[in-house]
């Protein structure tokens, strides 16, 4: 049972490498590679002395899988949440995104306007609220314990700086979130901080 008293200990971290089905963008597809298992496997070892009680995760295949990776290692079960799913693609999808159609948005994000919209998709502000009440919902479910969120590379850049007070919007630039990369947050009754950034000390 969680102690309501206590602060939640949520870790974020990104899905495994994962293999397309199709060079084009979309917002489906893409199951783990080899390496993402491996990596999925290796965060579980990782994860195994945080006593986690439960996974939340995207309902992208790839964050799935590597939930379920996870889960068998450190004994809990996995609740898929639909809000924990990457920025949609928009107006890009069936493009090849060479050029990256994303950098010139996601710049303007990091930059503190968070109403840049994707065409056809989000804003920042829509990332991190959706995001956000994920993560609220995870802290409120689980006072005094342990969970971990299997979300997105740019949902996680995008809503953690922004949600956690000893961040700054530009930090994912010099800490780039690799797959399988965790940041361990806290919440607590002034809300979130960042405790680690993929092992690193923040």
């Amino acid at each position: 049972m969680s102690d309501l008293h206590c602060p939640a200990r949520v870790y974020v971290a990104r899905h495994g490498e994962a293999e397309y089905e199709s060079e084009l963008l979309s917002d489906a597809g893409g199951s783990l590679s080899p390496r993402g298992r491996a990596q999925s496997r290796e965060l579980g070892e990782s994860l195994r002395g945080a006593r986690v009680s439960r996974i939340y995760a995207s309902s992208m295949a790839r964050a799935v899988q590597t939930a379920e990776i996870v889960a068998a290692v450190v004994g809990c079960d996995v609740v898929v949440r639909e809000g924990l799913r990457e920025f949609g693609v928009g107006v890009h999808a069936g493009t090849t995104g060479d050029p990256d159609p994303f950098r010139a948005t996601f710049d303007r994000w990091l930059d503190g306007d968070l109403e840049a919209r994707i065409e056809g998709a989000e804003s920042g502000s829509e990332v991190i609220d959706r995001v956000g009440a994920e993560l609220e919902l995870v802290a409120d479910q689980h006072r005094g314990e342990s969970a971990l969120v299997v979300s997105h590379g740019g949902a996680i850049c995008t809503a953690v700086p922004a949600l956690a007070r000893n961040l700054t919007t530009r930090f994912p630039e010099s800490r780039p979130m690799p797959n399988a990369g965790v940041v361990e947050l806290q919440a607590d009754g002034d809300g979130w901080r960042a405790v680690s950034w993929c092992g690193d000390p923040v």
